[in-house]
Protein backbone atom coordinates (compact mmCIF):
# COMPACT_ATOMS: atom_id res chain seq x y z
CA UNK A 1 0.00 0.00 0.00
CA UNK A 2 1.29 3.03 -1.10
CA UNK A 3 1.17 6.32 1.03
CA UNK A 4 -1.57 7.82 -1.15
CA UNK A 5 -3.79 4.44 -0.85
CA UNK A 6 -6.76 4.75 1.46
CA UNK A 7 -6.62 3.13 5.05
CA UNK A 8 -9.24 1.16 4.70
CA UNK A 9 -10.29 0.47 8.38
CA UNK A 10 -10.15 4.43 8.21
CA UNK A 11 -12.35 4.46 5.26
CA UNK A 12 -14.75 1.89 6.63
CA UNK A 13 -15.58 3.79 9.54
CA UNK A 14 -15.57 7.06 7.78
CA UNK A 15 -18.63 5.52 5.29
CA UNK A 16 -20.32 4.20 8.67
CA UNK A 17 -20.38 7.52 10.19
CA UNK A 18 -22.16 9.27 7.30
CA UNK A 19 -23.85 6.40 6.44
CA UNK A 20 -25.48 6.79 9.95
CA UNK A 21 -25.34 10.51 9.70
CA UNK A 22 -27.98 10.45 6.16
CA UNK A 23 -29.67 8.29 8.15
CA UNK A 24 -30.52 10.70 10.67
CA UNK A 25 -31.40 13.23 8.36
CA UNK A 26 -33.51 10.92 6.58
CA UNK A 27 -35.46 10.71 9.65
CA UNK A 28 -36.04 14.40 10.39
CA UNK A 29 -37.02 14.96 6.81
CA UNK A 30 -39.57 11.91 6.95
CA UNK A 31 -40.73 13.63 10.53
CA UNK A 32 -40.80 16.86 8.56
CA UNK A 33 -42.66 15.26 6.17
CA UNK A 34 -45.31 14.06 8.08
CA UNK A 35 -46.57 16.86 10.23
CA UNK A 36 -49.84 17.56 10.60
CA UNK A 37 -50.95 20.12 7.59
CA UNK A 38 -51.58 23.22 9.09
CA UNK A 39 -55.72 24.24 9.50
CA UNK A 40 -54.95 27.75 7.38
CA UNK A 41 -55.19 27.55 3.33
CA UNK A 42 -52.41 29.45 3.08
CA UNK A 43 -49.92 28.43 5.14
CA UNK A 44 -50.94 25.04 3.84
CA UNK A 45 -49.58 26.39 0.32
CA UNK A 46 -46.38 27.19 1.91
CA UNK A 47 -45.86 23.93 3.45
CA UNK A 48 -47.39 22.38 -0.03
CA UNK A 49 -43.70 24.12 -1.06
CA UNK A 50 -41.71 22.67 1.53
CA UNK A 51 -42.55 19.12 1.30
CA UNK A 52 -41.95 19.39 -2.17
CA UNK A 53 -38.12 20.64 -1.33
CA UNK A 54 -38.21 18.33 1.49
CA UNK A 55 -38.96 15.47 -1.08
CA UNK A 56 -36.33 16.14 -3.32
CA UNK A 57 -33.64 16.04 -0.34
CA UNK A 58 -35.17 12.62 0.92
CA UNK A 59 -34.82 11.65 -2.40
CA UNK A 60 -31.12 12.95 -2.76
CA UNK A 61 -29.80 11.65 0.84
CA UNK A 62 -31.98 8.26 -0.32
CA UNK A 63 -29.58 8.26 -3.26
CA UNK A 64 -26.50 8.92 -1.02
CA UNK A 65 -27.20 6.47 1.43
CA UNK A 66 -27.16 3.51 -1.35
CA UNK A 67 -23.68 5.12 -2.74
CA UNK A 68 -22.15 4.63 0.95
CA UNK A 69 -24.05 1.17 1.17
CA UNK A 70 -22.17 0.27 -1.87
CA UNK A 71 -18.72 0.85 -0.86
CA UNK A 72 -18.88 -0.51 2.63
CA UNK A 73 -19.99 -3.01 0.13
CA UNK A 74 -17.01 -3.34 -1.95
CA UNK A 75 -14.71 -2.86 0.86
CA UNK A 76 -16.45 -6.26 2.44
CA UNK A 77 -15.59 -7.51 -0.75
CA UNK A 78 -12.24 -6.26 -1.15
CA UNK A 79 -12.64 -4.42 -4.41
CA UNK A 80 -12.75 -1.23 -2.98
CA UNK A 81 -10.92 1.51 -5.03
CA UNK A 82 -11.11 -0.42 -8.45
CA UNK A 83 -13.70 1.47 -11.10
CA UNK A 84 -17.09 -0.90 -10.97
CA UNK A 85 -17.09 0.06 -14.77
CA UNK A 86 -13.62 -0.36 -16.18
CA UNK A 87 -11.98 -2.13 -13.31
CA UNK A 88 -9.11 0.16 -13.11
CA UNK A 89 -7.94 1.79 -9.82
CA UNK A 90 -9.86 5.11 -8.71
CA UNK A 91 -7.56 7.43 -7.64
CA UNK A 92 -6.57 7.75 -3.99
CA UNK A 93 -7.32 11.51 -4.22
CA UNK A 94 -10.60 10.59 -5.27
CA UNK A 95 -11.27 8.28 -3.12
CA UNK A 96 -10.00 11.09 -0.40
CA UNK A 97 -12.65 13.29 -1.70
CA UNK A 98 -15.08 11.06 -2.31
CA UNK A 99 -15.26 8.06 -0.12
CA UNK A 100 -17.92 6.24 -1.52
CA UNK A 101 -16.71 6.70 -5.79
CA UNK A 102 -17.32 3.98 -7.47
CA UNK A 103 -15.97 4.95 -10.25
CA UNK A 104 -12.82 6.21 -11.83
CA UNK A 105 -12.62 10.09 -12.72
CA UNK A 106 -12.77 8.79 -16.51
CA UNK A 107 -15.85 6.57 -16.76
CA UNK A 108 -17.50 9.70 -14.08
CA UNK A 109 -16.82 11.70 -16.76
CA UNK A 110 -18.07 9.79 -19.53
CA UNK A 111 -21.08 9.24 -17.83
CA UNK A 112 -21.85 12.99 -17.10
Amino acid sequence: MTDLAPDISATRTRLQSSLAELETRLTHIARDLSDTPDRDWEEQAIELEDDEALEHQAALVEAEIVSVKRAIERINKGTYGECVQCGEQISPARLQARPEAALCIDCANNAA
